[in-house]
């Protein structure tokens, strides 16, 4: 089997890319320029949609995999860079929210022939587990705070507004929408100051082929930032990077790591 991995920025690129080749898949990575992080096959500015097209057809490469970080602000950033194809897609989205704009495009292109295979099974083992995931526990009130913005941030998820909500005493304190997971954080932390209590989920409904959430190292930094005293993430439904490196900084930090 030969599949053409769109990169984003971000580690699950990379770790998809060392499973797959493990499993004897060959892979031609398409970089974005300017965001993907690891080394690509083939560079494309982003919004040049007819040139990944031209290219895969070329390479006769019918199996496409979409992984990594493209923040949603970037298309505001790029409106006048878009291709003929990025338009057409842009004009057929019913609203311009992440889910939409990659279920529209996948659709666009499956119409040309192309599939879209669920990149899950190579990546199952980093799906958060339940319960305690380092030796580190939440305190009684760091409990209590992610039992009771668990669901709030599963809603908002679900909206597709954001997939992380930071909370503190019972109280949404910020909510991610375009800037990001770190941003959220950092402005949580300017509102309520030390105590808050990071929150990240899944849609109700995730399809694993679009924006599956994703946490490793840079989001406890960010929380030690901040003093914020627990990280919680939705059992089975979000990535977890660098597993053994996220332990020992949640024990270092005093940042509990949970799955809910």
């Amino acid at each position: 089997m030969k599949l053409c991995l769109v990169a984003g920025s971000g580690e699950l690129p990379k770790v998809f890319l060392e499973k797959a080749k493990d499993k004897n898949v060959d892979i031609f990575v398409v970089g974005v320029k300017g965001i993907t992080d690891l080394p690509a096959d083939e560079y494309i500015p982003l919004g040049k949609v007819g040139r990944l097209i031209k290219t895969l057809e070329k390479k006769s490469i019918n199996k496409i995999v979409l992984l990594g970080k493209f923040e949603h602000s970037l298309l505001f950033s790029h409106l006048l860079t878009l291709d003929e194809v990025a338009l057409k897609i842009l004009q057929r989205a019913k609203d311009k929210k992440p889910h939409t704009l990659v279920k529209t495009l996948i659709e666009e292109l499956e119409a040309l022939g192309f599939e879209f295979p669920d990149p899950s099974p190579f990546l199952e083992d980093l799906l958060a587990p339940a319960g305690k995931i380092s030796s580190f526990e939440p305190s009684k009130e760091a409990m209590e705070d992610g039992l009771w913005g668990f669901p709030i941030a599963k809603e908002i998820a679900s909206l597709d507004i954001g997939q992380t909500i930071v909370v503190k005493d019972k109280a949404v304190v910020s909510v991610e929408a375009m800037e990001g997971t770190q941003k959220a954080i950092e402005r949580a932390g300017e509102i309520a100051g030390k105590g808050c209590r990071v929150i990240k989920t899944a849609r109700k409904s995730q399809d694993f082929r679009i924006d599956v959430p994703t946490v490793g190292p840079k989001t406890l930094e960010v929380i030690k930032k901040i003093k914020g005293d627990a990280l919680f993430l939705e059992a089975g439904k979000v990535y977890l990077l660098e597993r053994e490196k996220m332990c020992r900084l949640s024990e270092k930090y005093g940042i509990a790591l949970y799955g809910l």
